[in-house]
């Protein structure tokens, strides 16, 4: 019997986001004892209105949104924050969305690293998960943007499985709860939820979401 296929959509601010889900989507699809197949449908779309605008639906529909909380920089804190009022401001647009937040704290590479590794600490600059990531994958990579390439990336997702999604998500279920733990407050901004502390993130939400839903164990 052919198994339904279950849509879920996304907007993403960069290519490394995209190709994973990509990979998620192959993944999954690849698995026999999956309930559903799945698609997901990302686009590169830093504007969450840009991204619905584009869009053609009948029904209500959720979409997530997977960037990054890039420091505490007011330059970089203002830029979220104004990301968050475009996905409130694309629920207005007179269409049935609910934008969902899919963040990481500081970048992306933080949930990459969490599919093969605990990565608990804070960090003071983004470059510092590239020893993380190389100790992880046992790369070499010399900076972040080697890792970036297309070529270099998706030889990591290759290195992945479903498992290693599963850990990721239990991983990232772990760092919340130590910030909570820890006493870290939750800010809220136009009903969404999240932390100015790193290691922090959202995006395995999603994710955990979509392996239930495909009854992924």
């Amino acid at each position: 019997m052919r198994k339904v296929t279950k849509k879920y959509y996304f907007s993403v601010e960069g290519e490394t986001e995209k190709w994973y889900l990509d990979w998620l989507q192959n993944t999954i699809n690849s698995i026999p004892e999956s309930k559903y197949n799945v698609k997901l449908d990302s686009k590169i779309q830093k504007d969450p209105c840009t991204r619905v605008k584009g869009m053609t639906l009948l029904d209500k529909t959720e979409i997530t949104h997977v960037f990054d909380r890039e420091s505490e920089d007011p330059v970089y804190a203002n830029q979220f924050q104004e990301t968050l009022d475009r996905m409130r401001n694309a629920e207005k647009l007179g269409k049935d969305i609910s934008y969902k937040l899919g963040y990481s704290n500081f970048t992306f590479e933080l949930w990459i690293i969490l599919h093969k590794a605990d990565c608990n600490g804070a960090k003071t600059d983004r470059k510092q998960y590239l020893s993380d990531l190389n100790k992880a994958y046992d790369e070499k990579f010399e900076d972040l943007k080697e890792y970036k390439r297309e070529n270099n990336f998706k030889r990591i997702l290759k290195k992945l499985t479903i498992v290693d999604v599963v850990s990721a998500v239990r991983r990232a279920e772990t760092i919340m709860k130590i910030n909570e733990k820890n006493g870290y407050s939750h800010q809220q901004y136009r009903g969404y939820s999240f932390y100015k502390e790193n290691p922090s993130l959202s995006v395995w939400e999603i994710v955990k979401k979509i392996l239930k839903e495909c009854e992924i164990k």
